[in-house]
């Protein structure tokens, strides 16, 4: 205990000599050879200790937190990008550090860079900031979407950088699960337009992303129709059409790597067309190998992360005291003996079967 107290203090001291530079004028740091290198190496040293949320919660108390959100208007593009970077670690899963940072008017200069910021890297480490800020913050969602954060989002889907691209439609489809009601505002933006487009992107993970924010947008039938998207239907169908003639010609082996991409095109066709895809027919929506994940035998016996705890409070003490209650066996006699090692595996393989039926 004693040593792991000293540990903190360490690494408490070492943020605060981290907070001091931060708050030193970048010309007195230039005066004495501290250099934009040096300055990302420090941000990447704070990102590792706040990745602890005790010491990300302590960034705030010893006042780091607010030179780190003066780092995102720094004129290097790289230390701006760092900064956002050390932001997302800082608020991730952590509804406190969330509140402080909002409090801080942190939103603000994540939203500029987001928006207006000449480096795609900066644009794109920024809006993986914004992303991690609003998530299960009802506070954050409401100001982002007062700042016209969907139209910045439409502007951020017609890039050519597939990451940044990803990362935009991932949160789309956040804010459309939370918000039912903003799939209208995003029609009416002309998202529908820009994800069909998308989804015959070259990046298969852009390709899934945009089938699933097109599918969320079929969930919104206040108008009895069944279809989100008007005199887009022949242009959509003629796009899955086209995925569905890709799938059908890929090697069997090859399959698996674009399974959810199958389920998705067969889900949007019948949510849209009211009738199954030609996959089903061609026995492409399931394939051998789809539903037999291996067997988990592991997970039981490792504690919750600690940012999903804190998440989560409740079901990580939930769990954490299921297993004081039936502690894991982590010392013994030995391994076990082949035949009750191949009866554990089949036991959890059987259980996890049973698991993925009930779930689908």
């Amino acid at each position: 205990m004693e040593a792991m107290q000293s540990q903190t203090l360490d690494v408490v001291k070492r943020m605060k000599e981290i907070t001091l530079v931060m708050q030193t004028p970048e010309q007195v740091l230039e005066e004495q050879g501290v250099t934009a290198s040096d300055i990302e190496d420090m941000l990447d040293e704070l990102q590792e200790h706040v990745e602890s949320i005790d010491m990300a919660n302590d960034l705030n108390t010893i006042g780091g937190l607010v030179p780190l959100l003066g780092y995102l208007k720094n004129c290097h593009a790289n230390i701006r990008a760092k900064a956002a970077d050390v932001v997302t670690t800082v608020v991730q899963n952590n509804p406190k550090s969330q509140q402080l940072v909002m409090e801080a008017n942190g939103l603000e200069p994540l939203l500029s860079n987001f928006t207006s910021d000449e480096d795609v890297t900066a644009r794109t480490k920024a809006l993986g900031a914004i992303s991690s800020l609003i998530m299960h913050n009802k506070p954050g969602i409401a100001a982002f979407r007062l700042a016209n954060g969907y139209g910045a989002l439409r502007d951020a889907l017609s890039s050519e950088n597939v990451r940044f691209q990803r990362k935009a439609l991932n949160l789309i489809h956040y804010l459309l699960r939370e918000n039912q009601s903003d799939c209208n505002v995003v029609t009416e933006l002309g998202f529908p337009r820009i994800m069909m487009h998308l989804a015959s992107s070259e990046d298969p993970e852009v390709r899934e992303a945009a089938l699933r924010g097109l599918l969320e947008l079929t969930k919104d039938k206040t108008d009895g129709t069944h279809s989100s998207f008007g005199e887009e239907d022949e242009k959509l169908k003629q796009i899955l059409q086209d995925r569905i003639n890709g799938i059908s010609a890929m090697p069997m082996e090859d399959l698996g790597a674009v399974k959810e991409e199958r389920q998705l095109v067969d889900s949007l066709w019948n949510a849209c067309f009211e009738e199954p895809s030609s996959l089903r027919e061609k026995g492409l929506l399931f394939v051998p190998g789809d539903d037999a994940p291996p067997p988990d035998v592991a997970s039981g016996h490792f504690e919750p992360p600690l940012r999903a705890w804190a998440a989560n409070p409740e079901v990580g003490r939930n769990a954490i005291t299921e297993k004081k209650e039936t502690p894991p066996l982590l010392l013994g006699p030995g391994p076990p003996t082949e035949n009750s090692a191949r009866h554990q595996v089949s036991s959890n393989g059987d259980a996890n079967a049973h698991d993925n039926h009930g779930s689908e």
